[in-house]
């Protein structure tokens, strides 16, 4: 028979350790978009070179700081962007949607243009930028 010897243990038991790390990394991971989506702020930039479009073939929409929305610089209400955007879009869906909207402005309002234009088959939709004087 083997004698037990009275020693202590030198060893860090790092399984515990893992444990709790990985815990906590699962944790994080969950609680981060949460996190993303209530702090989120875009501030759009100005941009230095500006990607030039025939003018004919653009439909405007202006997004003002307060909500003011205008199609091809004619007021239109909220409710009436949808059925605005169908008049000018058409049967012509090779039409551009440029959406200029004030830096101020919720994304979720441009987003909501975008879904309209998407919803009625615009060819192609961009955001409009200031260029850098």
């Amino acid at each position: 028979m083997k004698k037990h010897r009275n020693r202590v243990m030198g060893d860090i038991n790092m399984v515990p350790f893992i444990d709790i790390t990985l815990i906590l990394l699962i944790i994080f991971m969950v609680m981060t978009p949460f996190i993303v989506q209530s702090q989120l702020n875009v501030d759009l930039p100005s941009a230095s070179a500006v990607n030039r479009v025939s003018e004919d073939n653009v439909i405007r929409v202006e997004i003002a700081k307060g909500g003011a929305v205008r199609v091809m610089d004619t007021p239109v209400a909220r409710a009436k962007l949808q059925e605005e955007l169908q008049l000018r879009l058409g049967r012509a869906h090779e039409k551009t949607i440029l959406v200029q909207a004030d830096k101020d402005v919720p994304v979720q309002e441009v987003v909501s243009v975008f879904d309209i234009a998407k919803k009625l088959g615009a060819a192609r939709m961009g955001i409009g930028v200031n260029e850098k004087t």
